[in-house]
């Protein structure tokens, strides 16, 4: 009888910056207590980028080998404080970033040249539910689902809407969401609302051009401020 084997997953980026950092720890070069080297510093030593070297360090700290001070550094754990490596984290949030502005660009298009008062008035009410969570200091996320997903199915592609809903959702994997946790705030969100009535605005003035270009920008703004940087 013959088995199929499914191929390994590839690392991610992200986790490969993990293992080496792993190894080095494992290796005597970083001992317990120990601060690590400034984050620019680190993504020198090891050759990677700052956003990539910074999503490791947070699947690290989430799996109890290192632990992330805020303004103070990053600190290796006693060996009785680390759990075995976590095989599945999500994917890498810049690269899910990267991803919905390459399809929600389009989705923003194609949404703008078949919207309808109807869908005007629903942008309208997840920017008005926005602002209210903001008010009350609850976290908007849920609104801020609602927004993208109306759009993509404002763009009447049903593969379309499926994409940008799997993407969204994948906010919600281990390492978005500490992510999520370390780096989001009111501020962030009061701008993520204006960058909101920014895209509803475009729609409002039937601009395709000014839809995609808004939405561009929110993604790539949402990026910065989810990655901390």
């Amino acid at each position: 009888m013959s088995i199929s084997l499914r191929p390994a997953e590839p690392r991610r980026l992200y986790q490969q910056i993990a293992d080496q950092i792993r190894g080095l720890i494992h290796g005597g070069q970083f001992l317990p207590g120990a601060r690590l080297p400034a984050e620019r510093d680190l993504a020198y030593q090891l050759g990677v980028s700052r956003p990539s070297l910074r999503e490791a360090l947070i699947a690290l700290e989430i799996e109890g080998s290192i632990e992330i001070r805020s303004g103070s550094g990053v600190y290796v754990c006693a060996p009785a404080e680390r759990a075995a490596p976590m095989h599945s984290m999500g994917e890498s949030p810049s690269e899910l970033m990267q991803a919905r502005a390459a399809v929600e660009d389009a989705a923003a298009a194609l949404a703008c040249a078949r919207m309808t008062p109807e869908g005007l008035s629903s942008l309208q009410a997840t920017i008005q539910g926005m602002r209210a969570d903001i008010a009350d200091g609850r976290d908007p996320l849920d609104q801020d689902r609602q927004f993208h997903l109306a759009i993509a199915s404002l763009s009447g592609n049903s593969v379309l809407m499926r994409i940008v809903r799997e993407l969204f959702d994948e906010r919600h994997s281990p390492l978005s969401a500490q992510m999520r946790i370390r780096f989001d705030s009111r501020e962030g969100w009061h701008t993520a609302l204006v960058e909101h009535e920014a895209i509803y605005a475009a729609f409002e003035a039937a601009d395709p051009l000014m839809a995609q270009a808004a939405m561009r920008m929110h993604l790539e703004a949402s990026k910065k401020r989810w990655l901390g940087e």
